[in-house]
């Protein structure tokens, strides 16, 4: 069984998904959303969870640097509730303070171009983030 990343934008959700043995995490697509219509592609999600066998999601909660939860931390929180409801799998909330800046700084320094760094980034951030919940279990 494997277990599944994603990091919430307000327009995109970066999703990751761990190998069998839960060492490394791959980077599987972006999901175009849109947050304000709470449209955020369950359907999409469903096919990836049965896909890939997923028994638990790591959602990326991005607190301030002070550790304290501003806007974007409670709209994963309320992402995570909608994600147990509708799939009745555990949700871990993982710190993930400047995953999305590290992304875009492997990114550059691998000289991709702006426009496929826009494309990318958020399921870096996703791999970024499962990897550091995988390793924490290591």
């Amino acid at each position: 069984m494997r277990i599944l990343g994603l990091d919430l934008g307000t327009k995109t959700l970066g999703v990751a998904v761990s190998d069998e043995l839960r060492w490394t995490a791959q980077g599987i697509e972006t999901i175009k959303i849109n947050e304000e219509g709470r449209d955020y592609q369950l359907g999409r999600l469903s096919e990836l969870i049965k896909q890939y066998e997923v028994e638990k999601i790591v959602l990326g909660m991005p607190k301030n640097m002070n550790g304290t939860i501003g806007p974007r931390a409670e709209a994963s929180q309320s992402f995570a509730e909608i994600l147990t409801k509708k799939f009745n799998l555990p949700v871990i909330l993982w710190d993930e303070r400047l995953t999305t800046m590290a992304a875009e700084k492997m990114l550059i320094s691998a000289d991709v171009s702006r426009k496929k760094r826009k494309k990318v980034i958020d399921k870096m951030a996703a791999v970024m983030i499962l990897q550091g919940y995988l390793d924490s279990l290591n």
